[in-house]
């Protein structure tokens, strides 16, 4: 307390910054409104709001939101209560990053000429071009990406259209070169993000929930805090919020621990309910079905899953991963990019261009000048999250919709209706017009991705790869996430993630 009397205020003597990624949740629970959020203050009156309920997508939680807008501009993000996802809690990234929105956002169709800049156009004009160019490319060296933030609809459409081209080259990144998408057990959280509360023993993986998926690591923290549950962790050394042990930082560990030759396969044993939880990061490693097949082994001798309980969770980084393995965006080759000369950009900003052979031609589909524009021959504008009606499913096997709260920017479109469209110009004309049909096209591949706000879960489990004969490298794990604040297309151009991101990481 400050001063007397009348002029009696309440202050803070912490000088430090507050650390958490769920430090904005405090905004939430502030009994009398004192702590508000700086980056909304005095922006605008609630009355002149209008809320829409929606999901998060900025990574693979799918934590429930209510857009507030006015007019076309996003005014703040806050949660919405779902006890089986999020909670009434969300993430700062997801709190703050709304402010990316509006920046670098691509308004308009281009080319780029013969002196190396863009220059706007007709989307007749652009279709044309692209449509040309894909007829003239043999199918095998065709390839498409769908980036981490693509709803489900557009991957069923860009799927389509390749396939339909001749090409099978078609994946979202984040999954790997070959992803092993033959059961659903091999990639989901079949515990559920709700069922970690019943774990009494975490094993992580090669994941960092904290920065990867904050609301997961409150889970976790809230278990160990309720109930005493025992973390351990194998990976690159890292903090926790809660206590864990630091078991080793790569494959020789789950070895011993696979093995049985580790002190840690007493406590995994004697558990009642063991959860190990896998970073999706590993999906890149060339080694990850040996490592797979350790873990496997790990789940087997450790009773993980059992006909009541199923505690073997992989823990997926980016919104549009589930879905993309549910309908089948498996490519072909792994090495189909180092051959292609027609590849498709649907907002993968972070797939490795170096790769790229120098004449080929590289369409970029996206809603923010990213790093994809950089490669790019053609740019065709798409909608974001915030804008249009899609489905995602999260790590959990839940699916979730959003809904449009503003008014799509520019002359841009939704990304399954601009592929319908370049579909018809190229020849090869997908059946669908509406949501609804494509819907009807996505229930013949993947019929749970239609019950919305309801998590399936997987039927089978089997092996995660039974024809595993590789063997694990020495390599350390890495981090799949070295920025939290800065992970997408939206993250990367919000003003507000890059103060963060300078301020408590010092990057």
């Amino acid at each position: 307390m400050l001063g007397r009397g009348s002029g009696e205020e309440i202050g803070t003597y912490v000088e430090k910054l507050m650390t958490s990624e769920l430090s904005g949740n405090v905004i939430d629970i502030c009994p009398v409104g004192a702590l508000t959020s700086k980056p909304f203050a005095f922006k605008a009156r609630n009355w002149e709001l209008k809320g829409t309920e929606t999901i998060d997508v900025t990574d693979a939680v799918g934590s429930n939101i209510r857009i507030d807008s006015r007019g076309p501009e996003v005014m703040r993000i806050t949660p919405r209560l779902n006890e089986d996802i999020n909670e009434e809690w969300i993430s700062d990234k997801t709190r703050f990053c709304y402010d990316g929105l509006k920046r670098q956002r691509l308004n308009d169709p281009m080319i780029r000429g013969a002196d190396g800049r863009f220059k706007a156009v007709s989307w007749h004009d652009v279709l044309a071009v692209v449509a040309e160019i894909a007829n003239q490319v043999k199918p095998e060296e065709m390839v498409g990406i769908a980036g981490k933030l693509s709803d489900a609809e557009s991957m069923m459409a860009l799927k389509d259209f390749l396939n339909k081209m001749g090409s099978n080259n078609v994946w979202c990144e984040g999954n790997g070169p070959s992803p092993n998408a033959d059961l659903r057990s091999g990639y989901i959280m079949n515990t559920g993000i709700n069922g970690l509360e019943n774990a009494d023993v975490f094993l992580l993986v090669g994941t960092q929930p904290r920065v990867e998926a904050a609301m997961v690591n409150a889970r976790i923290r809230k278990t160990v805090r309720g109930s005493n549950a025992k973390v351990a962790y194998v990976g690159p050394p890292t903090e926790f919020n809660y206590d864990c042990e630091h078991l080793g930082t790569g494959p020789e560990t789950l070895t011993e621990i696979a093995e049985g030759r580790h002190s840690f396969c007493s406590t995994l044993s004697n558990a009642k309910n063991p959860a190990i939880i896998v970073g999706a990061g590993l999906f890149d490693r060339s080694d990850k079905d040996a490592i797979f097949s350790a873990v496997e082994a790990i789940a087997k001798n450790g009773n993980v899953v059992r006909p009541d309980w199923n505690g073997f969770n992989v823990l997926l980084l980016n919104a549009a991963q589930a879905a993309a393995l549910d309908l089948g965006l498996v490519p072909e080759s792994s090495q189909s990019i180092e051959s292609a000369k027609f590849v498709y950009l649907m907002g993968a900003d972070d797939v490795d261009l170096e790769k790229l052979p120098n004449d080929a031609f590289v369409v970029y589909q996206g809603h923010h000048g990213d790093r994809g524009v950089y490669r790019a021959n053609v740019v065709l504008p798409a909608s974001a999250f915030s804008e249009k009606e899609g489905t995602y499913e999260n790590t959990e096997g839940c699916t979730q919709q959003t809904l449009p709260a503003v008014p799509t920017v520019g002359d841009a479109r939704d990304d399954w209706k601009i592929i319908r469209a370049l579909s018809e110009v190229a020849g090869v004309k997908l059946p669908y017009d509406t949501v609804g049909a494509i819907r009807s096209r996505i229930k013949t591949v993947a019929p749970n991705l239609l019950s919305v706000e309801e998590r399936e879960p997987a039927t089978f489990w089997a092996s995660l790869k039974p024809d595993a004969t590789q063997k694990m490298s020495s390599t350390p794990f890495k981090a799949a996430i070295e920025n939290f604040y800065m992970t997408d297309s939206i993250t990367r151009a919000s003003k507000i993630m890059a103060q963060c991101s300078a301020l408590l990481l010092k990057k």
